[in-house]
């Protein structure tokens, strides 16, 4: 293709340089500095090898066809027999510096690696897996740090029979992505560990299992508060010695308010038994002092709060009656009450509201609209993510994007997990044990919960304007022990998650751990 202005451009310039042409870098009018065909509309359907792209290994299930995600076409991979296929774009001429690479993929799943990297472009190569996803698009991004003024730009399958992904509308634009929370809920913990829990590193060497998830990429633990439970924990007491091996380990703290002596959730939002029957302006105080109290605890001990939660998954408000959404200006006062006591132990902490049902779009938007019209007073949105619940994947990136978008905050999951098998430890039957109700894609292994964690972080990972944090992993630590079931007012209560933490029936540290190191 003729491009004039280069042209021009480059017979000038030995010119200006007083003809000493051995000053120039070699090939200057043919530097490939941008993606080309990053849409895949140049050639139109069918074509083996699109225009400006290579490609290696079985070329014949690599191939433009209809359907893309932004124009008429897309690339996708398949074929009919296992392949091992890469379409791949060198670029050189680059000005070294940070990039970011941004795809929009779907894929069937399957395969035994499906994923997009940028390599030999002078340090460790990046890559971004592929999220399962059948229907809808998603958007991934892998960023690299360029030295050697080149990039190569790959998209890869090793698949079986069948497996398939589209790629389309790729960017190759200055910028760089990552995530800065890789955590865990490990609120079960103290309790476990006093009912006789033991916790191993991979090699089967028992270990201070706050050190062996630090030592896996961890850096930030969740805590939940209860007021008064039935079994003791989950109190200030626990939190304040938790937080000191939390701290211990460089990790920071959130600190998660239930505002209950129980479990509070979307379906319930009970008082603490302590403030029944006190009146609207009274638990207004009772947050405000109870919040106040536990942090201010915390920083008495030098491990302050780097974020907080008022309330948990408060899709239904908090605080039943009183601060039910369908009330909203009382639950608009409540919320604010503990923002206030929040940054009055410590302006820097961060308040975060904390809706369950991330793949919501329409309820998380209309609550927080209400929240914004009722004035109340927040930093960060955090959302759960359950895929056997809370829909798709790509409901819930819509969904996580237009909540930072829409309201111009950062958000995280707050919670999310997947089960490493199927079949219980304990005689208590799991919250997920049937292969019926697992995410398509995403196989009740060592290798499903690894790709399912991994997947979630990279959709956190590519929300707009850097405004994705990271994750947390909800009860990493709750593994089956006896005396350490759900309910805390049932001592011989089972456990329904231990095949969702991440370690293992035989309590050592699962592979799944490596999401912590996640970019």
């Amino acid at each position: 293709m003729f491009h004039p202005r280069r042209t021009i451009k480059a017979l000038l310039l030995p010119l200006a340089a007083g003809l000493a042409l051995t000053s120039l870098p070699a090939q200057t009018a043919q530097a490939a500095s941008t993606l080309t065909n990053g849409g895949f509309e140049t050639d139109g359907a069918g074509t083996g090898t699109p225009s400006g792209w290579s490609e290696y290994g079985d070329t014949g299930a690599s191939f433009s066809e209809s359907g893309g995600h932004g124009g008429s076409y897309r690339l996708s991979h398949w074929a009919s027999s296992a392949y091992k296929v890469e379409t791949y774009q060198y670029l050189s001429g680059l000005t070294n510096g940070n990039y970011k690479l941004t795809a929009w993929v779907r894929s069937g799943g399957g395969q035994n690696a499906a994923y997009i990297s940028l390599k030999n472009c002078g340090g460790t190569e990046q890559r971004t897996n592929l999220p399962v996803s059948a229907s809808g698009w998603i958007r991934i991004v892998v960023p690299v740090n360029v030295t050697n003024n080149q990039c190569t730009i790959s998209i890869n399958s090793d698949a079986n029979a069948g497996n398939w992904i589209n790629v389309d509308d790729l960017t190759f634009t200055s910028g760089t992505s990552g995530t800065s929370i890789h955590g865990a809920d490990i609120s079960s913990l103290a309790k476990s560990e006093a009912k006789g829990g033991v916790y191993r590193n991979s090699s089967g060497t028992t270990g201070d299992p706050v050190a062996v998830l630090k030592s896996a990429g961890m850096n930030y633990a969740r805590l939940k508060v209860w007021v008064n439970p039935a079994d003791g924990y989950n109190t200030k007491t626990q939190v304040l010695a938790t937080a000191k091996r939390i701290k211990a380990q460089g990790m920071k703290l959130l600190v998660d308010f239930h505002y209950s002596d129980f479990w509070t959730d979307p379906g319930q939002q009970a008082k603490p038994s302590a403030w029944s029957g006190h009146s609207y302006s009274q638990l207004k105080t009772d947050v405000y002092n109870h919040t106040y109290d536990v942090l201010n605890a915390l920083k008495a001990q030098g491990t302050t709060a780097d974020m907080v939660q008022v309330g948990n998954e408060i899709n239904g408000g908090m605080l039943w009656n009183e601060g039910s959404t369908a009330n909203w200006s009382q639950l608009a006062g409540l919320l604010n009450s503990g923002y206030d006591a929040v940054k009055a132990v410590n302006s820097s902490t961060q308040v975060a509201l904390h809706l369950a049902k991330g793949g919501d779009l329409a309820g998380t938007r209309s609550w927080f609209d209400s929240a914004v019209a009722q004035g109340v007073k927040f930093d960060v949105i955090g959302l759960s993510y359950y895929g056997y619940w809370h829909g798709s994947l790509y409901d819930f990136q819509t969904t996580l994007d237009d909540a930072a978008a829409r309201y111009g905050k950062p958000v995280y999951v707050a919670e999310t997990a997947y089960p490493f098998r199927l079949g219980s430890e304990d005689s208590h039957e799991d919250v997920i044990d049937l292969s019926s109700e697992l995410v398509s894609g995403y196989p009740a292994t060592v290798a499903g919960q690894t790709r399912w964690m991994n997947d979630v972080a990279s959709i956190v990972e590519a929300v707009p304007n850097g405004r994705g944090l990271g994750v947390f992993y909800w009860e990493a630590t709750w593994t089956a022990v006896t005396g350490n079931g759900w309910d805390p007012t049932d001592a011989s209560s089972g456990n329904a998650w231990e095949n969702q933490a991440l370690f293992g029936y035989d309590d050592r540290a699962l592979a799944s751990m490596s999401w912590f190191s996640h970019r």
